[in-house]
């Protein structure tokens, strides 16, 4: 009998952390991507050869969205896909912080219904299946009931703040920032940190994950302008990212422009 999709996706998340702790990250063969998309690393693309041979030979029917991957429309007919960074914070594996994810998904016809991402470096596992919460290392998250933006913990990059995003004089917010945007959205379901903007279009690979982790500790998460995030698109693209507790979810999405 197959095993369920989140163990699944755990099991596999594991298999990669080890993978790419096998490379240094300062000495890993790296070079950068066509159109200043950014470095890859040999490590990337082994964990990505890691995951699909793990994932899609557990699951042959499911379809295949990764950065690191020649896209495919194949998938655009599947009724399941998964959506996979393999090390989300390039930049940070290669500075050799623990602040990179593995970060993996499992889309049922455009809404996520399970995810993991893994720091492998910090040992954080954070895990979610729809409709039963999400958890970090087994202990169950919830996201933090603030909901003024002042005063409000922040993560997110400096154009975010920019006076042109927003209607209203920028808010005080308490600013931080991490390299990888999916532990960017796993801090904010943690707890740690009230919100996360992102407002430029946003790979799905980056916060497929995020999004349902978010949501099962109960958040409230949107693109920019408010609408429900849908993954598995031909252009594997979202609206940004607005992700939040319900009450300061509404106060920010007001306030932008």
């Amino acid at each position: 009998m197959p095993v369920p999709d989140l163990e699944l996706l755990q099991d596999a998340a594991q298999a990669a952390g080890e993978v790419a702790k096998g490379y240094a990250g300062q000495t890993a063969q790296r070079w950068d991507k066509p159109d200043n998309a950014g470095p890859v690393t040999e490590a990337d693309l082994a964990v990505n050869e890691t995951l699909e041979t793990i994932l899609r030979r557990a699951r042959p029917g499911y379809g295949w969205l990764s950065e690191e991957s020649e896209d495919s429309p194949a998938r655009l007919d599947a009724e399941h896909v998964f959506i996979i960074d393999p090390i989300d914070g390039t930049r940070s594996f290669i500075e050799g912080s623990g602040a990179w994810a593995h970060s993996i998904a499992i889309a049922r016809r455009g809404v996520v219904t399970a995810a993991v991402i893994y720091l492998p470096r910090k040992d954080k596992l954070y895990a979610a299946t729809a409709g039963q919460g999400a958890t970090l290392n087994g202990t169950p998250l919830r996201v933090s009931a603030q909901a003024a933006m002042d005063g409000a913990t922040v993560l997110g990059t400096k154009p975010t703040y920019a006076p042109e995003n927003w209607r209203i004089p920028l808010p005080a917010f308490q600013r931080a920032y991490r390299p990888s945007l999916a532990y960017r959205l796993a801090c904010v379901a943690e707890g740690r940190f009230d919100a996360m903007l992102t407002l430029r279009p946003t790979w799905e690979w980056d916060v497929a994950a995020g999004d349902l982790i978010l949501r099962e500790a109960g958040a409230q998460v949107s693109d920019r302008r408010g609408e429900v995030l849908r993954f598995n698109n031909a252009v594997p693209q979202v609206g940004g990212v607005i992700a939040a507790g319900p009450a300061l979810h509404r106060e920010l999405l007001g306030a932008l422009a």
